[in-house]
């Protein structure tokens, strides 16, 4: 298969003050942090996490830069056989991450995910997904789902659009089964009951939506399209302690939880060594899954991370 090329993100001069030197807030000694986003998809995040330290005592800056990026950042290097974020930039702290919903049409005959699931495993070249890009965390979340079940990642027919729209008008108009993509984004059509949501990546239920988690369907699939503070490559450890203390005050205060609450996040804190840890494994599923897609190359590889149908 033909590897088609993906934009990597790159590291942008979004600028979102955080920190002030070193300041007192009470008796606690508060070391200032520049907090940027990766790129404009991370800005909103970049944003509500430097309000929310600068809320907790970490007021603007000079000093470490914190960097917010995430899944689609590590699955495009992958892609385009760059750099990862591991080689990249200091792992500090997991953040937040958007709940995935798999959706169909109000009128399709696939009553629930079991059916969804039984028609991918029988015929996944007939079963047309969509979503976003090629690649990215939509693409990704039905190669996890295929994986899970069992069917040949390779034979999945999806199609990746720019916008949700666009993705949407597809499966409005029969040229997709079922679409992926942020339970955000799909609110307003499931409440209009032109949709039917059919299962949702998060571990657990959103409370205020009466559909079954992945899990609760059998599928041992618990995925989001997470975002993360990076620090500087080759950071000391000092100032990497430091910000890893930084970035845990922040994500523990009211002001993010309630930044998350408002955009729709879900908040995933995660922080130092097993933050690190954890980063190795999604890296490992997340190449393991480009693999199964047939969007990495598998001659290079002899394991898949894993159990795998597809015999590389």
């Amino acid at each position: 298969m033909r590897r088609r090329r993906f934009l990597a993100c790159g590291f942008g001069a979004l600028a979102c003050a955080a920190g002030c030197g070193t300041e007192r807030a009470g008796n606690v000694l508060r070391t200032g942090f520049s907090i940027n986003a990766a790129g404009q998809r991370w800005s909103r995040v970049g944003r509500a996490f430097a309000d929310a330290a600068r809320a907790a005592g970490f007021a603007a800056a000079l000093g470490p830069a914190i960097t917010v990026s995430g899944l689609p950042a590590l699955a495009a290097a992958e892609l385009n056989n760059g750099q990862s974020l591991l080689d990249t930039g200091t792992p500090l702290a997991r953040l937040s991450g958007q709940v995935e919903v798999v959706v169909v049409p109000d009128r399709s005959p696939l009553r629930d995910f079991d059916d969804f699931a039984a028609r991918l495993l029988a015929s996944p070249g007939q079963a047309l997904l969509a979503g976003g890009p090629q690649g990215e965390p939509d693409h990704l979340l039905f190669g996890l789902i295929a994986r899970a079940i069992g069917a040949d990642g390779r034979r999945v027919d999806y199609t990746g659009y720019p916008r949700l729209g666009e993705a949407a008008s597809a499966l409005l108009s029969g040229k997709a089964v079922a679409a992926a993509g942020p339970l955000a984004d799909w609110r307003t059509a499931i409440g209009r009951g032109r949709v039917r949501a059919l299962a949702v990546s998060s571990a657990r239920r959103v409370p205020d939506l009466e559909v079954p988690t992945l899990l609760e369907c059998g599928v041992r699939v618990d995925f989001a399209d997470w975002t993360a503070a990076f620090g500087p490559e080759d950071m000391p450890d000092e100032s990497r302690e430091s910000a890893v203390r930084m970035c845990e005050a922040v994500i523990a205060s009211s002001e993010w939880e309630a930044a998350c609450l408002a955009a729709g996040w879900l908040p995933i804190p995660l922080s130092g060594d097993d933050f690190a840890r954890w980063l190795d494994t999604e890296l490992a599923r997340t190449r393991a899954v480009l693999r199964d897609l047939g969007l990495l190359d598998t001659t290079k590889a002899t394991t898949c991370w894993g159990s795998c149908g597809n015999g590389h």
